[in-house]
């Protein structure tokens, strides 16, 4: 018997899995954190506490409670938000907090500027993606620029798996798919860093370009001092959290789409060739030759989180959505004409407008808290039904999708997706998600399992059906519309924070 080991780092919780051969999971463990966010538009994490600390903690949990021999677990494999940008210093000691993916928008200067520099049609040609906050590039530049002392001291930029990898193993590594986020710098067509698109870095300040399941180090004697694991034991590179949580459904081939419900909204798209859409983003897929074409929403469960904590807090924790979700059931569809607009931290695919805001419009005296709730989650189901249309305006629509994450769990939110979009949901056994993609990644790169295995891993349990509802079709055109005809408000009100 062997085991592999998965850890993913989220946004609020980080989670690990142990699994044996053939995909039974042994035991689980989770441990919380907050996202930092220290003014209107910075997200951030703390590296060290965070990312490490989490990991040193799950990974002793978990061999501490199963009891086994740690040499029995034959590679580790991690993932974590991202794309994050982590300058450390010659000893790999972080020099900031880790700025966070998207939902950071602090580098909005930077991009316009190098929009104008570079020009758009040459950076979506050279680097596959059209600057967004998404980007790393920017943001590199904003920390250059913002804290030159610090700069002077930094030796390497990580993302936040990278950070992972370097604290397991002391190498700099990163695989193509989450380097793809760091345009300006990289260029899609040679699958390579470039730097001659803009001044930002020189080439010896980023990790070393790896495919996701190659081993990128094993674990030093320090490592395991701090994990309980076997000093040797394999690690692969890593990912982005989205895409283990993809492998994790089985997402394997064109046209497979995976649709994931977390902190945000993120869809991953499997082609056969490259879909250039600057309202998209795309990297090379996990294994050489393979396309993915991206789209994320900003805030989802995010935005749920915030929602309870505002408007529910008479009520405990563990028990809140359950209420909401009864109450939200209560409403009907289209909330008695409540349209909310989830861009409560900006929004990302597809309008890129880091000064969208969040909006309830259409209140009266007659709505509750369940016709709010309602309107959140149809909200974010009309943006990913944006998202889903613009897929098909770039050419491909999914042959299948596959629906992952702790969002699965709140039906009323999976069935309004499933309506307003028009595309039925495929639910698998175990939804835990990246961890478990981890433990299948990490498997594979052993030689400990195959590709196709993940279809007996885990099987498909139900499919949520699309069914059209009158509402949706009267409010979904009502939805685009409030954004078109209020964002000049939006940014108006940005200027003035």
């Amino acid at each position: 018997m062997g085991y592999t080991l998965g850890v993913d780092i989220g946004t609020f919780e980080s989670k690990g899995v142990l699994v044996e051969d053939g995909g039974r999971i042994v035991a689980q463990a989770a441990r919380a954190h907050e996202m930092i966010v220290p003014r209107a538009g910075w997200a951030e994490h703390r590296a060290e506490e965070d990312w490490w600390g989490d990991f040193v903690f799950i990974t002793r949990k978990l061999i501490s409670e199963t009891g086994i021999d740690a040499a029995e677990i034959r590679a580790v494999a991690t993932s974590a938000i991202g794309p994050c940008m982590l300058p450390v210093d010659g000893n790999g000691t972080p020099l900031i907090n880790g700025v966070l993916y998207g939902v950071d928008t602090r580098a909005g200067k930077e991009i316009e500027e190098l929009n104008a520099a570079i020009g758009p049609d040459t950076i979506l040609d050279r680097c596959g993606n059209a600057l967004t906050s998404q980007s790393v590039g920017p943001k590199i530049l904003w920390f250059r620029r913002n804290h030159p002392d610090l700069w002077a001291k930094t030796a390497k930029i990580l993302t936040s798996t990278s950070y992972l990898t370097y604290r397991l193993t002391g190498a700099y590594a990163i695989d193509h798919y989450t380097a793809a986020n760091f345009s300006p710098l990289y260029d899609i067509a040679q699958q390579d860093w470039c730097f001659d698109l803009a001044d930002i870095c020189g080439p010896e300040m980023l990790p070393k370009l790896m495919w996701t399941t190659e081993i990128a180090g094993h674990v030093t004697a320090e490592a395991a001092r701090e994990t309980g694991l076997a000093e040797g034991t394999p690690v692969t590179c890593g990912t982005i959290d989205a895409a283990a949580e993809a492998v994790s459904v089985g997402v394997r081939g064109s046209g497979d789409m995976m649709m994931m419900y977390g902190s945000t909204i993120f869809i991953i798209l499997l082609s056969d060739r490259r879909l250039s859409d600057p309202r998209l983003w795309h990297a090379p897929w996990l294994f050489e030759g393979e396309h993915a074409a991206m789209a994320g929403l900003a805030t989802s469960g995010t935005l749920t989180h915030w929602f309870r904590d505002q408007f529910a807090r008479e009520l405990e924790r563990d028990e809140a959505f359950q209420v909401l979700a009864r109450e939200a059931e209560a409403s009907p569809p289209g909330a008695k004409g409540l349209i909310c607009l989830p861009y409560f931290s900006g929004e990302r695919t597809p309008i890129h407008d880091a000064r969208a805001k969040g909006t309830f419009f259409g209140l009266d005296l007659t709505h509750s808290r369940g016709d709010m709730y309602r309107a959140v989650l149809e909200g974010i189901a009309s943006a990913t039904r944006h998202i889903a249309d613009t897929y098909a305006e770039a050419g491909q629509k999914p042959a299948r999708v596959l629906a992952v994450g702790g969002g699965t769990k709140n039906r009323l939110w999976l069935k309004a997706t499933s309506d307003l979009s028009g595309l039925d949901q495929i639910v698998s056994a175990v939804t835990i998600g990246a961890s478990y993609g981890d433990a299948f990644l990490a498997a594979l790169a052993v030689g400990q399992a195959d590709p196709d295995n993940i279809a007996t891993w885990n099987p498909a349990e139900e499919t949520i059906k699309a069914e059209p509802h009158p509402a949706y079709a009267r409010q979904y055109p009502l939805f685009l519309k409030l954004y078109q005809q209020t964002r000049e408000i939006m940014a108006a009100l940005e200027a003035d924070r």
